[in-house]
């Protein structure tokens, strides 16, 4: 069964002129297009398609590269523009083997506006394996690339900010995102329910004059609530709601530790310094996160 093409269409307020040059010359569109590191044009020879070569940095030292044809038109209906591509690799850590593929540019002159949308598909490398990774995990991934990159394009066209600080801010809050959710999870589930730390318990009967029962289920239920918090930063949309929240949070937990404890100021890593510093990260995601691009943006069927 062979997969669907990878499909993506978004709508741009700009010029056809400056959202062709945008697209078609190497040195800005590897600005902005998430799939490839560099883009560079071969000599090119009279009556002949453009041809390049591509890199993709993955990591580790490690890169694929790869070879393509593209084509250029400026002959369709109502000022309508299309570019044909094909493209392929002879790597074998690529999991796309070669493909083809199109950008289409479609004024829209009621909205002064360019409807531009791409469809490609693509072989894969290794048999039945690389089709079943390519369906379940890879298709996917470079859908949601594609898509990203056609919205840090858009935004860059309409509110003229570069791609590398779209980019930068992009992945800079998924970066804090990460972090929280793995210290909110593990706060919650390492001292407060698996191991039920004595600290914890003993903060709890320093605050309220409570039974050692009783501080025992104000930390689970702590826990419980510090295990839904950190899971709220994977699956809510709406980071800087959550940012804002631990811009409250943590100065009011500071000020519990303190006066539960107040020795733990004089504490290597102390209440005082470690919340400071999630304050601090706090405030620099709230203002990143502000209008960030995103692959939801564009439509990803017909």
């Amino acid at each position: 069964m062979k997969n669907k093409p990878v499909y993506v269409e978004i709508e741009i307020q700009t010029q056809m002129d400056k959202l062709w040059k945008a697209t078609q010359t190497p040195e800005m569109h590897e600005q902005w297009d998430l799939r490839f590191s560099s883009i560079t044009y071969l000599p090119k020879k009279e009556n002949e398609p453009q041809h390049f070569s591509y890199k993709r940095k993955i990591g580790f030292g490690l890169e694929v590269e790869g070879w393509g044809i593209t084509a250029g038109s400026h002959d369709g209906n109502n000022g309508e523009r299309t570019s044909s591509l094909h493209f392929g690799t002879e790597n074998t850590i690529s999991p796309i083997m070669e493909g083809k593929g199109y950008w289409k540019y479609v004024p829209n002159n009621s909205q002064n506006s360019i409807t531009f949308l791409t469809q490609y598909d693509y072989d894969v490398n290794f048999g039945k394996f690389g089709r079943l990774l390519d369906l379940l995990m890879f298709r996917p991934m470079i859908g949601w690339g594609t898509a990203l990159s056609f919205d840090v394009l858009k935004r860059w066209m309409e509110k003229e900010e570069t791609p590398s600080s779209q980019y930068f801010r992009f992945f800079t809050n998924w970066f804090i995102t990460i972090l929280f959710s793995f210290i909110w999870l593990y706060h919650g589930l390492i001292p407060k329910l698996f191991y039920m730390h004595p600290d914890e318990i003993s903060m709890v009967k320093s605050l309220v004059s409570v039974s050692h029962e009783v501080a025992s289920w104000i930390v689970i239920i702590t826990g419980i609530c510090e295990v839904i918090f950190g899971l709220l930063w994977l699956l809510y949309k709406n980071k800087r709601i959550l940012f804002g929240m631990q811009v409250l949070i943590f100065p009011l937990l500071t000020i519990t530790a303190i006066l539960a404890q107040p020795s733990t100021l004089i504490h290597p890593f102390n209440p005082l310094t470690f919340n400071f510093s999630l304050l601090l990260i706090s405030l620099i995601g709230y203002f990143v996160s502000k209008d960030l691009p995103s692959a939801t943006t564009c439509k990803r069927k017909r």
